[in-house]
């Protein structure tokens, strides 16, 4: 392809990182290689990082039309966690000169902060729905664009705590409750011994939960049970102990 050809299809692909549907055509193919048309889905996916990933892959696909080495250098080069993918589909449609690439991205959970040295060091991550810790700049990039709106709760543990097996157990807790109950969340809390803590925030007033070990989603479908009954009954309360899962311990403060 000309320096002339090139330069117009990196401005119109760029042009259309907002549309996160694209389908072009290259007006000249490189010498002895097939005129080849690209169409590309950004999914969930932010279109600022999926855009760039998109003209790099085309800029790759362009030099020898190999499916083979694209792939490999999504691999080695850990595009798919570097550009946020929690899926991608790459196919090549020789009778049609058709390259289609699809991408779609995971949806965000929680605020992680993962701890360290007694809690003196800390860094933070978002965890997703599939359980997966990726860099904060993926919530910067989905506001950006509009494509999360809602106040994301936030996930403490200690940095022993990070195996994938626990992430994606709280993780599925959360993805699976409904909103209405979701948005009361405002903290989760996993300590050394892997006990789980709740902070609730229900019409301003705070809530902890003692979770205990294991059975949380069990735990989870009875405390809703619990926190619909309170508001029904106009009290909220200051503490839920449902470290057993067969009994549920209420306490009030001294105000309600």
């Amino acid at each position: 392809m000309s320096s002339i050809c090139s330069t117009a299809f990196v401005s119109r692909l760029k042009s259309n990182f907002k549309s996160g549907l694209l389908a072009l055509s290259l007006v000249a193919p490189a010498v002895g290689l097939a005129k080849v048309s690209y169409r590309t889905s950004f999914g969930k996916c932010p279109a600022r990082s999926t855009g760039a990933l998109t003209l790099k892959l085309v800029r790759a696909f362009e030099a020898n039309q190999s499916l083979i080495s694209l792939k490999r250098a999504i691999v080695e080069e850990k595009l798919q966690d570097r550009h946020f993918l929690s899926d991608y589909k790459i196919e090549y449609h020789p009778l049609k000169g058709l390259l289609e690439l699809s991408f779609n991205c995971p949806t965000p959970i929680m605020k992680a902060q993962i701890y360290k040295n007694n809690g003196q060091d800390s860094y933070e991550a978002i965890l997703v729905d599939t359980g997966a810790l990726v860099d904060p700049t993926y919530e910067v990039l989905l506001r950006d664009e509009h494509k999360l709106t809602q106040a994301l709760p936030t996930l403490a543990l200690p940095v022993g705590d990070m195996e994938k097996d626990v992430q994606l157990q709280i993780a599925r807790l959360v993805r699976n409750l409904k909103w209405d109950f979701r948005k009361y969340l405002s903290e989760l809390i996993l300590d050394e011994k892997k006990d789980l803590t709740i902070i609730l925030s229900i019409q301003g007033h705070p809530s902890s939960v003692f979770m205990g070990k294991g059975d949380w989603e069990e735990k989870v479908d009875k405390l809703r049970k619990v926190i619909d009954h309170m508001l029904a009954s106009g009290r909220l309360p200051a503490v839920i102990n449902m470290t057993n899962a067969k009994k549920v311990v209420v306490k009030f403060s001294d105000k309600t």
